[in-house]
């Protein structure tokens, strides 16, 4: 008998909160406060401001990375990434026993009794989406096929946006060396006229500093950020998409227990049914 006290209950308890993820948001600001205690114990903080050297290791890091990628994929790297910041946080323990409850509810009254329970679940685009194939009556096969499609762009989507942050997080510093030889050209070049040294030397210096805090301590983060993501979503999805294709074959719920605990995490598996 299974545990659960009601369908509309279960599939409302398993959606995932989407939200400001606090772990990113804390991280960087705990990275800016860190800096800035650093800065405020010396100079005056307008000493560390410096247009030219922000401009070539912004402008000189966004053009050198886009060269090596696609106007498309930096195009879903924009859409992707605000992912870093805000997310959807799933618990795929909610997610096996709401796709236990699916299937019981299928095996009991059949697939197309699932259609009744799509507008509960509003807003859960890849669960509607293995639903609606399973109630459109197409075979096991295809719903895996398609579905598997699905799963593996969203994934690549994510994979490339992680691509082009760590390759910028490789060029922010690399563009700040070049602001610091800049700077100490323009230095060089301007000897006889003292005036002039100290704005060369800021942006010979502060070039640096801009390259290495850019690209390790806000791009490198994001990017690891967006492959945990990435992650997790590809575990719902699976989660999904071996519900789904067991729902379709009209399998016994409690084989499909089975194959979820030998996706699901450790600690997440599940004991739906009373033994």
């Amino acid at each position: 008998m299974a545990r659960e006290p009601s369908t509309s209950d279960t599939l409302a308890s398993a959606r995932g909160r989407f939200g400001i993820d606090a772990a990113t948001l804390l991280g960087l600001a705990g990275a800016v406060a860190v800096v800035a205690v650093a800065m405020a114990g010396g100079a005056a903080p307008a000493a560390y401001i410096d247009v030219p050297a922000f401009a070539i290791v912004i402008g000189g890091t966004l053009t050198v990375t886009s060269i090596s990628f696609s106007v498309r994929e930096l195009g879903v790297a924009r859409r992707t990434l605000p992912l870093a910041l805000f997310r959807t946080v799933w618990s795929p323990k909610a997610v096996a026993r709401q796709i236990l409850l699916l299937a019981e509810a299928a095996h009991r009254a059949g697939p197309e009794t699932l259609e009744a329970l799509l507008p509960q679940l509003r807003g859960e685009v890849f669960l509607t989406r293995c639903l609606t194939l399973i109630t459109n009556g197409h075979p096991p096969e295809e719903i895996e096929r398609v579905l598997g499609q699905e799963a593996d762009a969203i994934a690549h989507a994510r994979q490339r946006t992680a691509a082009i942050l760590r390759r910028a997080a490789e060029v922010a510093p690399s563009m700040g060396l070049i602001g610091t030889l800049v700077g100490l050209v323009q230095m060089l070049g301007s000897l006889n006229n003292p005036a002039a040294i100290g704005p060369a030397m800021a942006v010979a210096l502060l070039a640096t500093l801009y390259g290495a805090v850019l690209g390790n301590m806000i791009l490198t983060p994001l990017a690891g950020k967006i492959e945990s993501t990435a992650e997790q979503e590809s575990l719902i999805q699976t989660l999904y998409l071996t519900g789904s294709v067991s729902i379709a074959r009209q399998e016994n719920p409690r084989r499909l227990e089975m194959l979820l605990n030998s996706v699901l995490p450790a600690g997440s598996r599940v004991q739906y049914f009373d033994r």
